[in-house]
């Protein structure tokens, strides 16, 4: 049976863990969205917002909004600190089981609110769970796939959470016109299917063979290598991968401490995780996702869920065209387009913002806009930031990096989500959809760092990327380096030197 040259490295093991894997950002889409959704629906605003006697209506003030949508970041930069320190001592599987126990607790915690401190404390505890996830899955993914699909699968973080995302609009579109409590507490009750799937499913996936590796747990590597390559790769190719896992990891000057994320090459590539994680964030994704509902709501145009709704599938679309093309055309070329719409769509936006009266189709323009915005951020820095992350680090510096990458992102993601009703809202900035020439700004700045600072690794093994920044080949030139040949010599006069590897090895890698 023919399958495209893409899915030919994927057996059925490997299929399953990396579908199950990606299952368990739907919780990250279901919080993200549901939170955002809920916000806008009357039975909520009831229960924990601030009655107005002279408008004899309910609202949530803007102190509560922005607390509400920053202070889980609290939780977040916990849960990547919890995350990398377990994953690293303990497995990529006890991390997504620990998470996942963690996440059953949040969710009573939601769904039992009753209380605007307890729903604030419902919500910065769930992100405990999120940045746990953040903290272990793209590595995880990483570590198991081929080089040729790793862009393909990495991505798959960001699909899951735009699918997560999509889903629990749609219950919310359901429970919207429910007049009690249930029409947000149905939607949080979602909290607790994604956490149970991986909970019963997760120790049926392999552990990472380079984790087991790192640990010295040879034997152990080799059977989790070969049920993720059987079918697909001989029993050579598979004892050549793990040796050039091991040659590496042997060869490799750092031994993982902090202290060595700054000292060297290997500033270098740290700066350039901060960064991107720095680019994801800092271009207004917050203000889109997580108040896109509420502003939308104030513009009193279309149907507020409806439009999340169009949104949802606007993102989901928007990330499958990046996985679908990200082994083939390479990330820098779709990380300039997707920063170039963004550009386009935010400026357009804070153009129509200084009109004084806008129009309906001025206002209805306006929305269209946060759309154009996210197709921008879906095909480039949305599922790209987690691909370039996982390749950037040394072997023995991935979760260090990924920790210290993640808090910035979690870091740049509370200042973004803090003052964005702020910049929105009267009696302060009232800026409105004129908050576009901000972030546009910030996406054009985006757009030149990639241009000069991001290096393509389309195609390269970890290995290879470890050793082109070694060799200190400069970063624009990553696309063009022959990395295999050079790392195969270099392979070569180790061996004949006297190499403790007993055969030739072709360096294929994960």
């Amino acid at each position: 049976m023919f399958k495209p040259a893409l899915f030919q490295c994927f057996n059925r093991t490997l299929a399953l863990s990396c579908i199950l894997i990606a299952i368990s950002t739907f919780n990250y889409g279901f919080d993200n969205q549901a939170f955002s959704t809920t916000q806008a629906m009357t039975p909520f605003t009831k229960q924990f917002g601030t009655y107005n006697p002279k408008t004899k209506t309910y609202h949530l003030e803007t102190y509560f909004t922005s607390l509400f949508n920053s202070l889980q970041y609290i939780g977040f930069g916990v849960g990547v600190i919890i995350g990398s320190k377990v994953s690293s001592h303990f497995g990529r599987r006890w991390c997504m089981f620990s998470m996942s126990c963690w996440a059953l607790v949040t969710a009573t915690i939601a769904v039992t609110s009753s209380s605007r401190w307890q729903i604030l404390s419902a919500r910065m505890l769930n992100y405990v769970y999120i940045g746990m996830e953040l903290s272990v899955v793209p590595i995880y993914q990483s570590e198991i796939v081929p080089a040729r699909a790793r862009g393909f699968v990495v991505a798959t973080y960001q699909l899951s959470l735009i699918l997560g995302g999509l889903v629990i609009n749609s219950v919310c579109r359901g429970t919207s016109t429910l007049p009690d409590n249930r029409a947000w507490r149905i939607p949080l009750g979602c909290f607790y299917i994604i956490p149970s799937i991986i909970i019963s499913l997760i120790w049926f996936v392999p552990e990472s063979p380079r984790w087991l590796l790192s640990k010295g747990r040879t034997d152990d590597a080799r059977k989790a290598m070969n049920q993720l390559r059987a079918g697909t790769s001989t029993d050579e190719e598979i004892e050549a991968e793990l040796a050039a896992t091991q040659y590496t990891l042997d060869h490799e000057l750092e031994r993982g401490t902090f202290a060595e994320l700054w000292q060297g090459v290997n500033l270098k590539r740290t700066l350039l995780a901060m960064g991107v994680n720095f680019s994801q964030q800092a271009t207004g994704q917050a203000f889109a996702s997580q108040y896109g509902a509420i502003f939308i709501k104030s513009l009193n145009t279309v149907n507020t869920f409806d439009m999340t709704l169009i949104n949802s599938s606007v993102n989901a679309i928007s990330t499958m065209v990046n996985m679908s093309i990200v082994d083939r055309v390479g990330r820098k070329p779709l990380l300039l387009t997707g920063a170039a719409i963004q550009v386009a769509g935010l400026f357009t936006m804070g153009g129509l913002g200084t009109v004084a009266n806008p129009t309906l189709a001025m206002k209805n323009a306006i929305v269209a806009m946060l759309s154009v915005f996210l197709v921008g951020f879906s095909i480039g820095w949305a599922p790209l930031t987690y691909v370039i992350t996982t390749e950037l680090p040394a072997l023995h510096l991935r979760d260090q990096t990924q920790q210290v990458a993640s808090l910035v992102n979690v870091a740049t993601s509370f200042v973004v989500s803090f003052t964005v009703p702020y910049l929105l809202n009267a009696p302060y900035a009232n800026l409105g959809s004129k908050v576009g020439f901000i972030y546009g700004s910030i996406a054009f700045c985006t757009f030149i760092f990639t241009w000069f600072c991001i290096p393509e690794c389309k195609g390269k093994t970890l290995e290879e990327i470890d050793f082109m920044f070694n060799e200190c080949v400069p970063v624009r030139q990553f696309d063009r380096f022959q990395a295999q040949e050079h790392l195969q010599s270099a392979l070569g006069k180790e061996q004949s030197g006297g190499s403790k590897a007993d055969s030739d090895v072709h360096i294929i890698g994960v």
